[in-house]
């Protein structure tokens, strides 16, 4: 009753609204009702993996149906598009690769808005220009549904994923954030409220271009204590526990043979792939235009990994960046 009060006082407050938060906040106390899922690639899979795992009933569909297989064999059902999701569900996550993909699954001919039903919970996880979110969220809350951006972090090991250790950065309605955390606690360790819908977005772009940034800059410094005549595993032992330290020289060294488990022990297979980090860093360098802030390491960044992407390292991770710059020394 609480949770109707509360959002009746929302409807009376802002007229121009549709969306009855009433209807989402008492679904967030429905416990195991059906979860849709969109987008089953390398984070998707696990993500949708993991609701399974915690009792919830998965509706899932992703433009390539072998990428169902798994969840399938798990308990999913599998339906041939998102508008057949948001027929069987009443929160929905998409998990996609880019802008143009999450435009399609809610608004395209089969998009979740065909069948959305009155109330329901959107949850974004993709990484997309903070202005498509707020694009779906005024379509969705025309339809009288809610929708939030949830992109993900800590999924730089693809084991995070797997293992339930994600961080979401949450924009939305904050009224409906106890909702949606409901379901991203089974997915991720940390679920972090950001502010209004695009927050978790722009959340999302700094820190990874702060990434990209850290990555190049330990890349550069190890190539040149190596070339100075340094052992790799002493200047890296040296710098983590200096100043210099940082995310990529102390958990995802670039070097070979510094660090076990990380890509750069693998011919730099796995991981986060140098064309993601070229898109986020593209988103961040569109958000960067339309809000006039400078941010001239971000742009030799994003240069730099455009141009790791032409010459091959597209499906590398983005640490090889380090491998990169040594092959550019000997041209």
């Amino acid at each position: 009753m609480a949770a109707v009060l509360r959002g009746s006082r929302l409807l009376v407050g802002r007229f121009c609204k549709h969306v009855d938060f009433a209807f989402v906040s008492e679904r967030s106390m429905a416990s195991k009702t059906p979860v849709g899922f969109i987008g089953l690639g390398n984070m998707g899979n696990p993500m949708a993996k993991n609701l399974l795992n915690h009792g919830y009933p998965v509706v899932a569909t992703d433009v390539f149906p072998e990428s169902c297989k798994e969840v399938q064999e798990l308990g999913a059902q599998i339906v041939d598009n998102p508008a057949e999701v948001a027929d069987k569900a009443d929160r929905i996550i998409t998990m996609l690769p880019s802008s143009p993909n999450v435009i399609d699954a809610y608004t395209g001919p089969n998009g979740i808005l065909k069948k959305i039903k009155k109330g329901s919970l959107l949850i974004d996880s993709s990484t997309i220009d903070p202005s498509v979110s707020k694009e779906m969220a005024a379509a969705a809350e025309k339809m009288g549904a809610v929708f939030m951006d949830a992109p993900v972090s800590g999924g730089k090991y693809i084991g995070a994923a797997s293992l339930g250790k994600l961080t979401f950065m949450v924009g939305g309605a904050e009224e409906e954030f106890t909702a949606a955390k409901e379901l991203l606690t089974c997915m991720g360790a940390n679920v972090v409220y950001c502010g209004q819908v695009g927050t978790g977005q722009a959340a999302k772009i700094c820190n990874n271009m702060l990434l990209a940034i850290g990555m190049i800059g330990t890349s550069e410094t190890m190539n040149l204590g190596i070339r100075l005549g340094l052992d790799p595993k002493l200047l890296a032992k040296i710098l983590n526990m200096s100043s210099g330290r940082c995310w990529s020289s102390d958990t995802y060294n670039p070097v070979p043979g510094v660090m076990e488990g990380v890509p750069s022990g693998n011919n730099y297979q796995g991981g986060f792939g140098t064309q993601l980090m070229a898109k986020d860093l593209g988103l961040a360098q569109n958000t960067a235009t339309n809000t006039k802030t400078p941010v001239p390491l971000g742009s030799l960044a994003h240069q730099m990994y455009r141009m790791m992407c032409a010459r091959g390292y597209a499906n590398k991770d983005f640490s090889s960046v380090f491998q990169f710059l040594r092959e550019e020394e000997g041209q």
